[in-house]
């Protein structure tokens, strides 16, 4: 018995007075600790916040369990098979050659009491019906969320089990959680798809990357671009077309979940992609005619950050593709500089009367620097992004975001800021379009599974930027 209780109940025996002040006060502090406990079980608001850099924290939940809650362990994933789903997971109690103490210290249960039968038996470090949600790991680098279905037998890195894929209702229960956290700038790796591109990121006034001189606010990445398009026939080479610019961004991770509903499944959930948004670039010269857009991936990133959602590591994986998109009728030459500032928001929110439905907004502010509209055509050039977002590896949200530069004239036209000289009309639009879809693997969360991908819904917003002449 813990000294501490045995003191508890030899002053309780030595008490003659019923009334005494120590009953008393005794009596007040009960009725405050059952206070404290009662508000506590009602308060199930987990806090979300970016898990450290290297985190391998590890959490599970047992069916049975008294509280039924997920719990910080010593588990690791050591390795994980993706095409079998068999893993291994292993336990710092696995160092403990004492019988008695790796019981005492296994995180999959209490310890037996000493001389029971179990407490001689080797500890079942994981156990069948373990769900199981793990940091990135050797064999998951997107983070692995799995329920154990079979215990194969124990290895020397640990015990061998079989998974199936699991949801995170399991692990999160009643609890509720709603944070959102930004991206290290120094968590994505990039790979380059063109010769004229920099990347630039600063994350304190000490970690910098990127060409000397680039300012590049705290938590943002920014990607230079040059490139050259495909010209128009036999277009002169003042008339050859290029793209160059930047890209800025400052993407954030938004995450929601509103506790177990009906069915099990959870009273409300979201899952999204937002940040802010900034760049300035420039269209030059006569673009070859292209119907349909041409799309030139210019980079691609990708990070895995984890949220510590209370003791679960919930893995979100982040990809994003930056590109420029070219279309039009090969007959217009432009030159077109425009900057361009907002911010963004996609995703995707659950509500148990009308299951999952998209999110989408932006809010860009554009300024012309420079635009110029020679000759009658019409072209429009974006320079976007694409981003997935998922858990665990399933993608559950795609966002396409991609501010755009339109010119367009009629007649003959030679057109600029303040001057022109026209026999019709000439125009140059700055706009943004933000659409993509919600993807079936949102089902992670425990919600029914749809048919169907969902459209995220079309945002388009579109303005003069300049023009002038009359219609011909």
């Amino acid at each position: 018995m813990p000294a501490l209780a045995a003191s508890a109940l030899l002053l309780a025996a030595g008490c003659s007075s019923p009334s005494s002040p120590a009953g008393s006060s005794s009596a007040s502090a009960a009725r405050q600790a059952d206070a404290e406990t009662a508000a506590s079980a009602a308060d199930r608001s987990l806090a979300v916040a970016a898990a450290p850099t290297g985190s391998t924290a590890t959490a599970t939940a047992r069916p049975g369990d008294s509280d039924g809650r997920a719990h910080r362990t010593k588990l690791s994933v050591s390795s994980y098979d993706s095409r079998t789903r068999r893993a291994v997971i292993s336990s710092d109690a696995a160092s403990s050659s004492s019988p008695s103490a790796t019981s005492s210290s296994s995180p999959s249960g209490p310890s037996s009491p000493s001389g029971s039968p179990s407490a001689s038996a080797p500890p079942h470090r994981t156990a069948v019906g373990d769900v199981i949600a793990s940091a990135p790991a050797p064999g998951a680098p997107d983070g692995l969320l799995a329920e154990v279905t079979k215990v194969i037998g124990e290895t020397g890195e640990g015990t061998e089990v079989q998974t199936a894929p699991a949801r995170l209702n399991a692990l999160l229960g009643d609890d509720t959680a709603k944070g959102s956290v930004p991206v290290d700038p120094a968590a994505f790796d990039i790979d380059e798809l063109l010769p004229d591109v920099d990347v630039s990121w600063s994350k304190t006034a000490d970690a910098h990357v990127g060409p000397e001189g680039a300012t590049v606010p705290l938590g943002s990445l920014r990607l230079d671009v040059r490139a050259d398009l495909p010209t128009a026939g036999k277009t002169s080479a003042s008339a050859a077309a290029s793209v160059s610019g930047f890209v800025q961004v400052a993407p954030q991770v938004d995450f929601r979940y509103g506790g177990e509903g009906a069915d099990a499944a959870p009273a409300s959930a979201y899952l999204g992609v937002s940040g802010d948004w900034t760049s300035g670039w420039s269209l030059k010269g006569r673009a070859g005619a292209s119907a349909t857009a041409v799309r030139i991936p210019f980079a691609t990133l990708h990070a895995d950050p984890v949220l510590q959602v209370g003791p679960v590591p919930v893995v979100v994986n982040l990809d994003l593709t930056c590109y420029i998109q070219v279309s039009g009728d090969g007959r217009i030459t432009v030159d077109v500089e425009q900057s361009l500032q907002g911010d963004f928001e996609a995703g995707g929110t659950f509500g148990p009367g009308r299951g999952w439905t998209p999110v989408s907004s932006s809010d860009m502010k554009s300024t012309p620097v420079h635009t110029s509209v020679t000759t009658a055509g019409s072209v429009r050039a974006a320079l976007g992004a694409q981003a997935t977002v998922g858990l665990y590896g399933s993608v559950g949200v795609v966002a396409d975001l991609a501010p755009y530069v339109r010119g367009e004239g009629t007649g003959t036209v030679t057109g600029t800021d303040s001057v022109f000289d026209a026999d019709g009309s000439w125009a140059v639009y700055g706009g943004v379009d933000l659409n993509g879809t919600l993807r079936l693997q949102l089902a992670i969360f425990g919600t029914p599974v749809f048919q169907r991908d969902i459209p995220l819904g079309a945002l388009h917003r579109e303005w003069k930027l300049a023009g002038g002449g009359s219609p011909s």
